[in-house]
């Protein structure tokens, strides 16, 4: 019954380490519902009742929300492979708390989150590990978040790039490195709007701190960028 969604569900976090045919197995036990949307058709609803983990199986989905002003806010956007809900997966509230639109055309199929901790009825042997890699997903999300909110306690935009470059400076050791997000990704991620971080960044060139070419950024001043978080 999935076995054509196989190679995408096998590019899904949730499922690493887990063969095909372990994985095919699984699916027969957790019994997903499987859902098509058409453009601009709603995923999931903020504030509704959460439905099970959602997995894009093709097309491309955004995971939204409304600011304060009512306008909507794109906070991700997913291909297939990708998950959403994890983070209200075991929640008492259990409800949506984003909303996720049909970018295009778009296959989703939702796993009840039960189902990935209660002991499996066929007695998988992968599904111990299903529930490991369930639990790293959500503790590497709490980190994440961890770190959006040291970001957003940073007052100047300036101050939010340093920190940021420094991060990856000491990850790689290196001064020359490739940023893991991409520019709106970043943008995102420092709750800051796409312009104004490359009007900083390209302040910075100008100013001789850092160089970069697309994903490629150099520190040419290290203690000036030091400088930019102190």
């Amino acid at each position: 019954m999935f076995s054509k969604w196989i190679e995408q569900l096998s590019s899904c976090e949730l499922f690493h380490s887990i063969s095909r045919e372990e994985l095919a197995n699984m699916l027969e036990c957790l019994n997903p519902t499987t859902c098509r949307y058409k453009k601009g058709e709603y995923i999931t609803v903020a504030g509704e009742r959460f439905t099970g983990i959602g997995i894009v199986l093709s097309g491309n989905a955004a995971v939204t929300k409304e600011n304060a002003t009512g306008n909507r806010v794109i906070m991700a956007m997913l291909g297939p492979g990708e998950m959403f809900g994890e983070m209200a997966a075991f929640s008492r509230t259990r409800v949506w708390p984003a909303t996720v639109v049909a970018h295009g055309d778009c296959t989703t199929i939702f796993l009840p989150s039960e189902k990935i901790v209660e002991n499996c009825e066929r007695g998988c042997a992968a599904h111990r590990l299903l529930i490991t890699n369930m639990l790293r997903i959500i503790s590497e999300k709490a980190i994440m978040l961890n770190r959006k909110v040291e970001y957003l306690a940073i007052r100047s935009l300036r101050g939010k790039i340093g920190a940021y470059l420094l991060e990856q400076y000491k990850k790689t050791g290196k001064t020359t490195f490739l940023l893991p997000l991409k520019r709106h990704e970043l943008a995102d991620f420092l709750n800051v709007s796409r312009p104004s971080l490359s009007r900083e960044m390209g302040r910075m060139k100008a100013e001789g701190i850092i160089d970069f070419h697309r994903t490629s950024v150099k520190i040419v001043d290290l203690k000036a960028l030091q400088k930019t978080v102190e």
